[in-house]
């Protein structure tokens, strides 16, 4: 990093940071932390729903900043602290805690990972941020995992459990989400700005339709359509929509070459 942009950082803290989506940040990394106080406290579904509250909030924040013309680097630096937290930190003491625990070294680890996995994820999506398609997510996004993770507890208590649960299948769903965060396998964004245009009258009808079966049966269905999106990627990716390998580094090219252009290096990110 350059004088120069030393001194721009330094001007635009001094000119202050929008109040509005900061504090949707802000209720995101509360959500968070609760839902870790939550899982200490042994109560696995309120940790649970307050990681799915995140997710609100996570949603709202950007949305807010761009629709006002308020979007700052430090509100998306915010934001990355805040999503580890809530999307990483938060889910991965629930599951260790509600799952993994049993296994025992191999249950941390599991958790650690996952952990990790979503803080390089957050790290590349900056890094990238100005890179990649808009449209869609280079690897899973960490509040989807987080989301899978939380429906996934919410699900084992309408079901009728109670307490802590020991599945082999737990602890390879967290590997599975740690994976798919640092791969290159493509998810679609729900950024395309086609979404906010006019859409036929069915198109309303049917959102409606799904918004009803959501409140019916929130447990389910949020289940339900967190495992279609998490395998929408590699299913897209073996049909051919996804253009490369989950392994492919042609974008992580793309950013270095972006970096030296404008003077950076890994040691300035």
């Amino acid at each position: 990093m350059n004088v120069s942009q030393m001194k721009d950082r330094k001007q635009n803290l001094r000119r202050g940071v929008y109040l509005l989506p900061n504090l949707f940040t802000t209720g995101g990394l509360f959500a968070g932390f609760y839902s870790i106080i939550s899982t200490i406290h042994g109560n696995y579904d309120v940790a649970a729903w307050f990681i799915l509250i995140a997710t609100v909030f996570d949603g709202l924040d950007g949305r807010v900043a761009r629709m006002t013309g308020t979007t700052s680097r430090f509100g998306v630096e915010y934001d990355s602290l805040a999503d580890l937290v809530a999307f990483g930190v938060a889910p991965g003491v629930l599951m260790y805690m509600w799952a993994l625990r049993p296994f025992g070294k191999l249950g941390w680890l599991a958790a650690f990972l996952y952990v990790v996995c979503g803080a390089l994820r957050l790290a590349r999506f900056n890094v990238q941020i100005n890179t990649v398609e808009s449209k869609r997510f280079l690897g899973l996004p960490i509040p989807a995992a987080a989301g899978m993770v939380a429906s996934c507890v919410l699900l084992f208590y309408y079901l009728g459990g109670a307490g802590t649960i020991k599945k082999v299948s737990v602890l390879l769903l967290i590997y599975s989400l740690a994976f798919l965060m640092v791969s290159s396998i493509r998810y679609y964004s729900f950024k395309d700005p086609e979404l906010v245009k006019r859409q036929p009258f069915g198109f309303l009808v049917l959102l409606i339709f799904l918004i009803i079966v959501i409140v019916a049966r929130p447990e389910i269905m949020l289940f339900t359509f967190g495992l279609i999106y998490v395998v929408s990627g590699p299913l897209g990716l073996v049909f051919g929509a996804g253009k490369h390998g989950p392994w492919d580094d042609s974008s992580d090219q793309v950013v270095a070459e972006v970096n030296e252009e404008n003077g950076l290096s890994g040691e300035d990110e």
